[in-house]
């Protein structure tokens, strides 16, 4: 192998550590709503150069919070079997190259917020600061869940914005859906460091009261998110008969209960990730198709 070569290997390498680090993929559980927030706002499709923006502000946004979390947490992570293996503690990036990401990351959602419009600027700003500053909430309250579910939540109230919509209850109502639909599920992928939380005094609702109870307020949450979820139909006017549509989405919450139990997590990975990525997904289609179709 060539010098270039080998510099060429070393780069991909150094690359796909910082697509690990900061879990791109994990942009399925915001994505769709900011999109959905879009096209309601715009009430269609905005022009495209606008598209570009938002979607490069929300991969900046997702990329300054992850690595600024593996950061912070990198001392716990070391502790913590299942994230010993994460690229900071292992030495497959170093804690220069993650600030460095960060920084960078957050001057350009910054920079995009202001593109879009004033507005998007002027609350640019207190919006990284609030998905920063989650990372820290663990240490001090067990409401960390909902906090992380805020800042998920204010996405598509920010996609409504960035196509200039005027405030409406709309974005309220989908920004309070996505917050209990968060916490609700970040509880659950909760479960798996119930012991390591309450060993090294982090707060969490599973290390809290427990795996049985912290699943049956997850389920509780998730009831809210469901009725919310229905609300939004009514808000946009649309049809009882276009509920249907809802049911696709219902059937993944309660897959999702058929998966998790407090004495077996075996299967917490795909129950948090894959069946919550298509919860997202499978609901703001069948919302948006209803909506544009009608």
């Amino acid at each position: 192998m060539t010098n270039k070569e080998s510099n060429n290997a070393g780069a991909l390498k150094t690359l796909r550590s910082f697509g690990s680090l900061v879990k791109i993929q994990h942009t399925v559980f915001s994505a769709p709503f900011v999109a959905l927030g879009v096209a309601l706002g715009a009430d269609g499709f905005p022009p495209a150069i606008v598209i570009v923006y938002i979607a490069l502000a929300l991969l900046a946004a997702r990329t300054a919070a992850m690595a600024f979390n593996r950061i912070v947490d990198v001392t716990y992570d070391a502790r913590n079997p299942r994230t010993a293996k994460r690229e900071l503690v292992t030495g497959k990036l170093s804690l220069r190259q993650a600030g460095l990401l960060t920084a960078f990351s957050s001057v350009m959602f910054i920079v995009l917020a202001n593109m879009l419009n004033r507005t998007c600027g002027l609350l640019a700003i207190p919006t990284l600061a609030l998905i920063l500053g989650y990372s820290f909430t663990k240490r001090f309250t067990s409401l960390s869940h909902f906090v992380l579910g805020l800042a998920l939540g204010v996405s598509p109230g920010a996609g409504w914005l960035a196509v200039g919509a005027p405030l409406s209850s709309t974005p309220f109502l989908l920004g309070a859906i996505v917050v209990f639909w968060v916490a609700g599920f970040d509880i659950l992928y909760s479960l798996a460091d119930a012991e390591f939380d309450s060993e090294n005094k982090l707060h969490s609702i599973p290390s809290v009261l427990g795996k049985a109870r912290a699943i049956m307020l997850s389920r509780i949450l998730h009831a809210i998110c469901c009725s919310l979820m229905l609300a939004l139909y009514f808000q946009l006017n649309l049809p009882l008969w276009t509920t249907v549509s809802f049911v696709p989405t219902l059937a993944l919450f309660v897959r999702q209960y058929t998966l998790v139990r407090a004495d077996d997590l075996t299967r917490l990975d795909f129950a948090f990730f894959t069946v919550n990525g298509w919860i997202g997904f499978l609901y703001c289609i069948a919302v948006g198709v209803v909506y544009f179709a009608l």
